[in-house]
């Protein structure tokens, strides 16, 4: 596919993650916001969409033996994925993010007290996440593996206790808005994670972990918003397997 103005981000980086970096370089959202053109996105941030369009080009024009397309995964090896590499990640990630949060905000909040925001933000990120993965692992994604199973397997696709896939998938994305929305809340409070001069080691520490969390957040929300969910309202609504 050779991306347009035209195309949605969303589009673009399910077929090549690699333009993943272009978006992010620019700031334009493609995880949670990835539904938008390229044209509406780009003017949105202020980019030129020529400028954007041809750095697309440049990042995908390589040999992408090393790009993963997850676009290509079928959807148990997708949840699989996303279960042990970020519902894993944030699960180690939250404890001692939790720890540093509080005390940075204690040491050094009354000379920055934009770190007593970032404490409270990120404790709600962390509460949000934990229910927000059980829910997955629990209910949703159990029924989307059920349901491409039963597919491979010629069988009737399962009917879903909660009425339709697609009402859990609107509940995670929502949520997937609102953690996405208190980590860019704490990228500007902490001037995309930068240290201040009197930062102490932990300080500093707690910053790039605040900002390893928000690009694995980013991932972790793309395969879910623009790949998982959309292969699974398909497969629910046809009865076949997505391609």
């Amino acid at each position: 596919m050779s991306p347009t103005a035209a195309t949605t981000v969303r589009e673009i980086v399910a077929q090549d993650f690699r333009a993943a970096a272009v978006f992010e370089r620019h700031g334009i959202d493609f995880c949670c916001g990835g539904n938008r053109t390229v044209a509406s996105a780009s003017q949105e941030r202020g980019v030129a969409v020529d400028t954007v369009l041809a750095e697309l080009a440049t990042a995908c024009a390589a040999s992408a033996c090393d790009a993963p397309r997850y676009g290509t995964w079928d959807l148990p090896t997708l949840v699989s994925y996303i279960v042990a590499n970020h519902h894993g990640y944030v699960r180690d990630a939250i404890p001692p993010l939790v720890a540093h949060t509080q005390k940075i905000a204690a040491v050094h909040g009354e000379r920055h007290p934009e770190l007593r925001s970032v404490e409270a933000l990120f404790d709600q990120v962390a509460q949000e996440m934990t229910a927000h993965m059980f829910k997955e692992e629990r209910i949703l994604f159990p029924f989307i593996v059920a349901m491409a199973e039963a597919a491979a397997q010629d069988r009737p696709i399962p009917s879903a206790p909660f009425g339709t896939v697609e009402g859990p998938i609107r509940m995670m994305e929502h949520e997937h808005e609102s953690a996405g929305g208190a980590m860019a809340r704490i990228r500007e409070l902490t001037s995309d994670f930068t240290p201040p001069d009197d930062a102490c080691t932990t300080y500093r520490v707690c910053l790039q972990e605040l900002k390893a969390f928000e690009d694995d957040l980013h991932v972790h929300v793309h395969l879910e918003n623009n790949i998982l969910f959309p292969k699974a309202c398909v497969l629910e609504s046809t009865g076949q397997l997505p391609t």
